[in-house]
């Protein structure tokens, strides 16, 4: 199986939005196959700290460190850590921070991944194999049907939920699901293709597992606290988003910490979530790819970028730990 090339969504508005200049530090959070942060070493003479929880990303990643040498530091972790692993290495802080949230086209590619009912495979999804953890393969197995039901309403917004899950529930009773291609055999068979949607009947299903596997939403979040520690004044953040969930976690985490959000966090003393924003918003709208890309490149399609601008105010979690 030949894998499509890995094209960087929106490159050119990121370069725009980051801006990298000589001497600066950008942490590249989602580093896959290299396409942002190869961008900003090109364009200036410039550091990357690139951060991926695939292992194999950053072995391909070793060409990219032969030709850049020490202007190009991999670490092998979650963005949600970013702010340890990078002061890890002796830098209390950068100039930028770049996500590309969710799963990268290296990956959905690789049947042996379990991401993709495109490819028949064992029915993994963890993004860190290495890590340990659970697989698609255990929830399906192992959840109540409730649980099921749950977890593929939250992650994956599908309003066919119930009737997928007692499907999955009745299946595994027969012989347990271990497969990409079974288990999107048993969703098509719950929920019938309609012709007012385009999308396969299993797409929701496998997004929700993807999401829930890996914990992506509370990375997002996590990773979102660790740029706003990390960002000197003046650091710009820019987010790359695919789906509704991940762009409204960017939206709110932004409009709270830009003071665009009522009177901020309930979690936080009124002194602390009033008058002490730690981000401006050059826009409050998110930039979509053009036509042209849109076109040119599927995956693009549904991308939305945030950028914002770190101010010199104390970062929220400095201010919960005070």
């Amino acid at each position: 199986m030949t894998q499509a090339p890995h094209i960087p969504v929106m490159l050119n508005e990121v370069l725009a939005a980051l801006a990298p200049k000589a001497g600066e530090i950008y942490v590249d959070g989602t580093f896959g196959a290299g396409g942002y942060t190869k961008a900003f070493l090109d364009k200036a003479d410039c550091r990357v700290i690139a951060i991926d929880r695939d292992k194999t990303a950053l072995e391909n990643g070793k060409k990219l460190k032969e030709k850049y040498g020490d202007r190009l530091t991999l670490l092998y972790g979650q963005f949600g850590d970013a702010a340890t692993l990078v002061r890890g290495k002796n830098i209390e802080s950068v100039d930028g921070f770049i996500l590309d949230v969710g799963v990268s086209s290296m990956q959905i590619d690789r049947a042996a991944r379990g991401f993709s009912f495109r490819f028949d495979g064992p029915l993994d999804m963890r993004m860190d194999p290495d890590g340990g953890g659970q697989t698609a393969a255990d929830i399906v197995n192992e959840y109540d049907e409730k649980e099921l039901a749950d977890i593929i309403y939250k992650y994956g917004e599908e309003r066919h939920s119930r009737r997928i899950a007692r499907a999955i529930v009745m299946a595994r009773a027969e012989e347990p699901i271990t497969t990409t291609a079974r288990l999107a055999d048993i969703i098509r068979g719950a929920v019938p293709k309609s012709k007012k949607d385009l999308i396969d009947p299993a797409t929701r299903t496998f997004q929700a597992l993807r999401i829930y596997v890996n914990d992506e939403l509370g990375e997002l979040q996590r990773a979102l606290d660790a740029a706003e520690e990390l960002l000197a004044e003046g650091g710009r953040l820019v987010v790359v988003s695919f789906h509704s969930l991940e762009d409204a976690i960017v939206k709110k985490f932004l409009r709270e910490r830009a003071g665009q959000e009522g009177r901020g966090s309930r979690y936080l003393p009124e002194a602390h979530a009033v008058g002490e924003s730690t981000f401006t918003l050059p826009s409050r709208k998110a930039v979509q790819p053009s036509d042209e890309e849109a076109n040119a490149n599927p995956r693009a399609r549904s991308a939305k970028m945030r950028v914002a601008v770190r101010t010199n105010a104390p970062s929220w979690q400095g201010r919960r730990a005070a």
